[in-house]
């Protein structure tokens, strides 16, 4: 097979390409972007394979950095560009089941496809632009299927985040696991307790986030692949539930809250769950405090002290994870009850602390946060002007009451 008319990404990496073959090795363009060409996706990383080794690489080259150079990888700059351009090598066993304990380098571009993981990921491409398929994959893909190279069960013993890989590209294109790969899975997925929670949570975004994310989910529970997710173990049949409500378009953020809603998990709970995932701590501190309130919306709207205590990323957040749960929602009625707020923050009160203790002549207190806090209740429920002297003059009123009690 021929590609007509490369992509702009790999026009502009053919200079390595070619370079390398000038220098009388062998260089192709291999794995993903292959595919997505053939898919007509939309291309990513340019990978390239070659038969140089690290140090032939580095001496043809007046720019690289070592990224990965006991592997053979090595980091080209070339053009404002940077390539990674991996020798051709075969890899011995995997004590961790995740990576080789050494790889040895080769000229042959065959021994290094048939290392790879599906078939539809063994390919090779030219810089005339003629892929090399020595594993049909190109029928893999036209028949949107998915299959181990060579034998499903070695694969994943060398790699056993291959597992959840499958599961992902399933997902993320639609495609079907062939019964050999499939069945392979399900006789291994207990070595996914050798993976980083990290690669993990990687494979799972991508697969949210893919063109048939409920496919995913239920090949993650068919498989059995699901007992390595943090939480999902105890959850199965709400990760069921899970799969039938979402589809093609749901973020992360919106996945994570409507999991957590599912699980009928709490702030306190979301957030040691969230950090289990070693999720970012952005990612937390927006989807803990949701998972409250998310309960509430579902009751009734939300009151003005509440949308001024969440913010808008989060009302609105809230709002748009309704859909997933086939209650109304109005995202433009909400985002305008958010910003017709009188006041978004503490700081947008006419007076602050510094001026409260000057005018009251009053040191630091309980009283100052108490203050502050009535002042945000009054003012946001429109009780109470957001004016300086108003302020002020209620400020010394609270204080002589204060004063009177005791």
């Amino acid at each position: 097979m021929q590609v007509r008319e490369l992509p702009n990404e790999f026009k502009k990496a053919l200079p390595v390409l070619k370079t390398l073959e000038q220098n009388n090795y062998e260089a192709y363009f291999v794995g993903g972007s292959v595919r997505d060409i053939i898919l007509e996706n939309k291309i990513n990383d340019v990978d390239i394979a070659t038969s140089a080794f690290p140090k032939e690489v580095k001496s043809i080259f007046k720019s690289t950095v070592d990224i990965g150079i006991e592997h053979g990888t090595v980091l080209v700059l070339l053009n404002d560009s940077k390539y990674e351009v991996t020798t051709f090598r075969t890899e011995s066993e995997y004590e961790d089941f995740r990576r080789p304990d050494f790889v040895t380098f080769v000229r042959s571009l065959e021994e290094d496809l048939k290392r790879r993981d599906f078939q539809m990921n063994a390919l090779a491409m030219n810089n005339k632009g003629e892929i090399i398929d020595l594993f049909n994959g190109i029928t893999d893909i036209k028949q949107k299927r998915i299959c181990a190279v060579g034998k499903a069960e070695e694969r994943f013993n060398e790699d056993a985040l291959r597992m959840l890989r499958a599961i992902r590209f399933a997902s993320q294109l639609d495609f079907d696991i062939e019964n050999k790969t499939y069945t392979a899975i399900l006789d291994n997925y207990e070595l996914l307790q050798h993976i980083s929670i990290e690669r993990i949570y990687q494979e799972w975004c991508k697969l949210i986030q893919g063109l048939n994310p409920s496919k995913g989910i239920d090949l993650l529970i068919s498989t059995n692949c699901y007992v390595a997710c943090p939480g999902f173990k105890n959850n199965k049949d709400n990760l069921r539930k899970f799969s039938q409500k979402i589809k093609k378009g749901i973020t992360e953020k919106q996945s994570w809250l409507l999991l957590a809603y599912l699980f009928n998990f709490s702030n306190k709970e979301t957030k040691n769950w969230l950090k289990k995932w070693k999720c970012s701590n952005n990612l937390i501190n927006t989807i803990a405090p949701c998972s409250d309130y998310l309960k509430i919306r579902l009751k009734r709207s939300l009151t003005k002290l509440e949308l001024y205590e969440l913010g808008l990323e989060k009302v609105i957040l809230i709002e748009s994870v309704l859909k997933y749960l086939n209650s109304s929602y109005d995202l433009e009625k909400v985002e305008r009850n958010y910003n017709n707020l009188t006041i978004h923050k503490l700081t947008d009160l006419e007076v602050d602390g510094k001026i409260l203790m000057q005018v009251l002549n009053k040191k630091p207190g309980k009283w100052l946060g108490d203050f502050l806090s009535l002042a945000k209740d009054n003012v946001l429920n429109k009780k109470w002007d957001n004016d300086k002297e108003f302020l002020l003059k209620e400020a010394k009123q609270y204080i002589k009451n204060l004063e009177e009690i005791k």
